[in-house]
């Protein structure tokens, strides 16, 4: 298990999946599973129809509320979109930004991340900061190319408190939602690259207390060799998150 003084983070995203009867049936069965302090930091991130609802449901639980995504801008003719203030409004504490469903699917860049990252900083909204390669960067040997690049841009002209705030996750693209999961001593290694980049941009402290978790069909059944590592910190979880029983199990598995 990972002894450092960084605490351990365990969040689950929806993506599109369950309306709001669905939300609230879930957070009730997993309230009803929960330890009564959890070692881990819990985090929800519902689709933005449910996350009212949900906030109601979470009120006097250890578990957060996260939105899937925002907009950088705080008002304005942006149809579809959403805003910090707006996401603060509705109960969330914690917001994702720059997945990799996001950056492949919606065609998101460097340049829009770094602004969604500005945003929720200046919010007060910790941010749940995605990296990863794809599977031809991996076979190409660009993986350190490519996750200098997300993290350096993202991170430019931040200060040290900023950078304290929320996670950095490592998503390789080819393991979302595909049932293959990187070896912990794989993820391992992009993990110390990437503290070791916000050592190169900040400081060793910054980089030393960066909490930096790992998304990628992560499972009851692999989680805790992957929080064995020194520098995994938790798991961002898709599909694992999605029913009650799984995550309590997940949960579990990552308690001290």
């Amino acid at each position: 298990m990972n002894t450092t003084p960084r605490r351990l983070w365990l969040g689950g995203n929806w993506k599109m999946f369950k309306t709001i009867p669905e939300a609230i049936r879930f957070i009730r069965d997993l309230k009803a599973g929960l330890p009564p302090s959890p070692t881990a930091e819990i985090i929800l991130a519902p689709a933005f129809t449910a996350l009212q609802a949900a906030a109601r449901e979470l009120e006097g639980s250890p578990v957060l509320l996260a939105a899937q995504d925002v907009h950088w801008v705080e008002a304005g003719a942006f149809t579809g979109e959403i805003s910090t203030r707006m996401l603060i409004d509705a109960g969330c504490s914690y917001c994702i930004i720059g997945h990799s469903e996001r950056r492949h699917w919606f065609h998101e860049s460097d340049k829009e991340v770094h602004e969604k990252l500005k945003a929720c900083l200046q919010a007060g909204l910790k941010p749940v900061f995605c990296v990863g390669e794809t599977l031809e960067e991996r076979e190409n040997g660009k993986v350190r190319e490519v996750i200098r690049r997300q993290v350096l841009t993202a991170v430019a002209n931040f200060s040290e408190q900023e950078m304290t705030q929320g996670v950095i996750a490592y998503e390789p693209v080819w393991a979302i939602g595909t049932g293959k999961t990187a070896t912990p001593e794989a993820a391992q290694e992009v993990h110390a690259l990437i503290r070791r980049l916000l050592e190169e941009a900040f400081n060793k402290r910054v980089a030393m207390e960066k909490r930096i978790v790992y998304g990628g069909s992560v499972t009851p059944e692999t989680i805790k060799g992957l929080v064995s590592q020194p520098d995994i910190d938790g798991a961002l979880v898709g599909g694992a998150s999605l029913k009650a029983e799984s995550f309590l199990a997940l949960i579990t598995e990552v308690q001290a």
